[in-house]
């Protein structure tokens, strides 16, 4: 230390004393918060078919997809120990998984990774949009609107959930898992609150609210990176955008996820200024000068006739183009459902659409008609500002929980899973005055009050909530399909069927009798991986039941919508009400008691270690899809007009203000000839300096919508409408609206093309 002291001067030798002592701590405070865990996430676009394929959730035949609000993604997460088991969860911006769809994927990833990946410890959950391309299941009950199976929207499933879980798993590095909780009071409010009352009073008595308002968030740290990632689960059903909505979207959750992943990314390119951040107004400044400057330089970029262009174009320009991307992983942020059953974004009520009076409580009519009763939004009547309001209250908490998060995960990785024939599952149940009986589910089926719909989405005709009697015409029209037996009436009261789909196998089964259940475990975070939409208080009854096996305080989620789709459970007391969720529970009023005697099978395994049987495999009834809807034809466009040629441009010298609303129609074609999967239809670009356009917007953000339209249902000529709501965090400067898209000659052959408008100022 002396001879330290002699050769080094003094104010050096405290600098480096400072310095090591840094680097000692520094090293320390990494040791002990050293993760026992890998931690990876992924993302990719699974958006499908823009065009003519019938919307899935609403079971509404006139509602086809016509352009897009936001993108759909596949998000998801692994977390490995290191030398043991690990899992994968996948949130869809979709109405619900798909028995085929999880089939096909797991073959994919056992042909890609071995066992690592299998049924067991893969859980595929679906958030519940009603704004997503359907005709993906298998079932022919969940494909009749669309035509049959419709294979481009199965493929851009399939082929997305495999490419993120190949970016999560490529993405693992040591990391860390935290946990948080906390309440969102205006998200979510009871659509069936005259079942709900059903309920014995005593159990409802321990419960402030009817309907779940917790959120549960888990927050993914890499020990490199920092954080990665989150995601959470919370109850609230996907419409917010209505029936007659035909733009895809992710909905309020899908709005969610792209609102908290553009906040963590701002914060982030406010740290780092070499990457292209997603609101431009603060970090990259467009071209700058007085109005009358501005407008010069506008006037100087006329709109461009539409081109050929190579595929890859509206992949590179897209404004979250993995090519422009740092090395860092992306931050990935998924907003996943949950016992969702009875749970209605629409916040303010049902509401008569003639008088404006609330609707009938217990049947949810008005003069006794279910068609004119309506949930309302916040943002009543806009739907998209219902959508963006109720995205943006789980985006708050979420982004709260996040930064507060400190609860780490620790413990063992394990995982549970079987499958189960639900219609004929025993199940043992304790009797009043002790002993115990055994009951059995039934084969699916659905009741009349499912064609009532919800005050969500109405249905038509004359059928009503809460009818446990049914409709002597309809039961006339039923017995057309088939007539249920006397077993099964018995088995399914007091629910009066209106659809036997259990007992239907023409031309292939109707609705599924094998299902998945899956327990996924990290330290003290347990998922419950269910098939279908648990009401609230069958949710509750489902995680306080699996929390009473575990020794150790756990976090229990449901996980709704996962691995296959059976549509909802409700207790038996609301079971009793048919209201819609009791129609539309399939496998009869024991259907709750039978998944929670099967998930605490599941949990006492993984407590002591057991082993459960795989069960009967689910079919695979791909070689057995039906498909009518007809493919595109060819695309054309009027003499002396190419593709991509503006045929409602922006007006020259244009000005507009933050608030505005940018309007342009180009000449199009369809977009089901290539769907750009992670590249974009629609583009905002500003003006860098004299000559450089940088992309800003474009179809994956909520300011801009993509619209395809025909002129009459059989032409081959379409138009693309832009229109661009300029948010009040625009950056002033010259912006210009460009149009990407492919079009189909009469031998088959596809051209891409592009187009944009005249460049215009904004102030």
């Amino acid at each position: 230390m002396e001879f330290f002291l002699a050769v080094v001067p003094r104010p050096r030798v405290i600098t480096w004393f400072w310095l090591v002592l840094l680097v000692c701590i520094h090293n320390t405070e990494k040791a002990i918060s050293a993760s026992n865990y890998l931690v990876g996430l992924g993302s990719y676009d699974i958006t499908g078919p823009a065009a003519d394929v019938n919307m899935m959730g609403y079971a509404n035949s006139g509602q086809t997809a016509s352009g897009i609000h936001i993108r759909l993604r596949s998000r998801a997460f692994i977390v490995a120990e290191p030398q043991g088991n690990r899992v994968v969860f996948v949130n869809l911006d979709a109405c619900m998984a798909s028995q085929l769809v999880t089939i096909k994927v797991l073959e994919r990833l056992k042909a890609r990774y071995g066992d690592l990946y299998t049924e067991k410890n893969v859980g595929i959950s679906g958030i519940h949009t009603h704004a997503g391309p359907g005709g993906y299941l298998q079932y022919v009950v969940y494909i009749v609107t669309s035509l049959g199976f419709v294979r481009q929207s199965f493929d851009a499933l399939v082929d997305g959930i495999e490419q993120s879980i190949i970016r999560a798993h490529d993405n693992l590095h040591p990391g860390s898992v935290y946990v948080n909780k906390g309440e969102i009071l205006d998200a979510g409010a009871n659509r069936s609150p005259s079942a709900y009352l059903n309920n014995p009073a005593a159990e409802r008595a321990k419960y402030k609210y009817d309907v779940d308002k917790e959120m549960t968030l888990l927050k993914f740290v890499d020990d490199q990176w920092g954080p990665v990632g989150s995601f959470n689960w919370f109850a609230t059903h996907g419409t917010s955008m209505s029936r007659t909505n035909e733009l895809i979207s992710g909905d309020n959750k899908g709005t969610a996820a792209r609102l908290m992943e553009d906040w963590f990314n701002q914060k982030s390119a406010a740290r780092v200024l070499n990457e292209n951040p997603r609101r431009v107004s603060s970090i990259i400044q467009g071209t700058q000068g007085n109005h009358h400057e501005l407008l010069q330089l506008a006037a100087s970029f006329q709109s461009t006739s539409g081109k050929p262009v190579t595929k890859y174009l509206s992949i590179s320009r897209r404004v979250r183009s993995s090519l422009r991307t740092a090395e860092r992983p992306h931050f990935v942020s998924a907003f996943c459902q949950s016992n969702c059953g009875d749970v209605s974004p629409n916040v303010l009520g049902a509401f008569c659409s003639d008088t404006g009076l609330p609707c009938d409580f217990n049947h949810s009519t008005c003069g006794g008609k279910n068609e004119l009763c309506y949930g309302r939004g916040p943002g009543y009547p806009d739907e998209f500002e219902s959508t963006r309001i109720i995205g943006e209250r789980q985006f708050k908490k979420a982004s709260d929980l996040f930064t507060s998060a400190s609860e780490k995960l620790n413990g063992k990785i394990d995982f549970r899973h079987t499958y189960l024939d639900f219609s004929q599952l025993e199940v043992t149940l304790p009797k009043q005055g002790g002993g115990s009986e055994t009951v059995k589910t039934c084969p699916a089926a659905m009741g009349f009050a499912f064609a009532a719909g919800t005050t969500d989405g109405p249905g038509a005709f004359d059928f009503k909530q809460g009818d446990n009697t049914g409709n002597p015409f309809w039961k006339l029209v039923r017995n057309v399909l088939r007539t249920p037996s006397k077993e099964q009436a018995d088995c399914q009261q007091p629910k009066p069927i209106l659809l036997d789909t259990g007992e239907m196998k023409q031309p292939y089964d109707w609705a599924p009798s094998i299902l998945p259940v899956q327990i996924l475990k990290i330290g003290q975070m347990v998922i419950l991986s269910v098939p279908g939409e648990f009401t609230t208080m069958a949710g509750r009854r489902l995680r306080d039941a699996v929390s009473a096996v575990f020794k150790e305080k756990v976090h229990v989620v449901i996980a709704g919508l996962t691995n296959t789709y059976s549509q909802y459970v409700t207790t038996f007391e609301e079971y009793e009400m048919q209201r819609y969720e009791g129609a539309s529970t399939l496998y009869g009023p024991h259907t709750l008691s039978a998944y929670i005697q099967e998930f605490k099978k599941l949990a006492t395994a993984i407590v002591t270690g057991g082993t459960v049987e795989a069960g009967p495999q689910p079919p695979d009834l791909l070689n057995k899809q039906l498909s009518l809807l007809p493919g595109v034809v060819v695309d054309s466009t009027p003499l002396g007009v190419k593709f991509g040629d503006l045929k409602t441009d922006v007006p020259k010298n244009s000005t507009f203000k933050k608030g505005d609303m940018v309007s342009v129609v180009f000449w199009s074609a369809c977009p089901r000839n290539d769907l750009l999967t992670e590249g974009t239809f629609a583009l905002v670009e500003l003006l860098q300096g004299q000559d450089t356009w940088v992309p800003i917007y474009d179809d994956d953000d909520i300011c801009l919508r993509f619209k395809w339209s025909r002129p009459s249902k059989l032409s081959a000529q379409s138009h693309a409408t832009i229109e661009w709501r300029i948010p009040q965090s625009a950056a002033t400067g010259v912006y210009r609206v460009s149009h990407f898209g492919a079009s189909k000659n009469l031998l088959g052959s596809i051209t891409h093309f592009t187009g944009s408008s005249n460049a215009f100022v904004v102030k």
